[in-house]
């Protein structure tokens, strides 16, 4: 019987090696998606700090600044959108436009207006 097992086991070892099959470390792949699973709330809080250290970097910014960065960040899109760049790289290369727009807007929509009361007082 012991005999039969051997010859079994040298027959799919050579069929593996015949086909060029790789075994499949299934425990090691596991030990990797949990250590990956047990770091992502890191890495979830260290980027939501960056990009609110980024935010606030921005917001503190000149009129001028913010204006320069949208043109800037929009030109290196539109660059790699002709430049034939994959979809997903232009697309990050579009968060700077969204969040210095974000920021220019609502410098634009705050700018101070004349009241019912400070124009009847005028």
């Amino acid at each position: 019987m012991t005999t039969q097992t051997t010859n079994a086991a040298e027959q799919e070892t050579a069929s593996d090696s015949e086909t060029g099959a790789w075994p499949i470390p299934t425990t090691e792949i596991r030990e990797v998606v949990d250590s990956v699973a047990r770091s992502m709330p890191d890495v979830a809080r260290s980027s939501r700090t960056l990009m609110e250290d980024a935010m606030q970097g921005i917001e503190r910014s000149s009129d001028e600044r913010v204006a320069a960065g949208v043109t800037l960040s929009l030109g290196l899109a539109v660059g790699m959108l002709i430049g034939g760049a994959p979809r997903l790289l232009t697309a990050l290369a579009l968060l700077p436009v969204a969040a210095f727009g974000l920021v220019l807007m609502d410098r634009r929509g705050t700018a101070p207006t004349r009241t019912a009361r400070g124009a009847s007082a005028s």
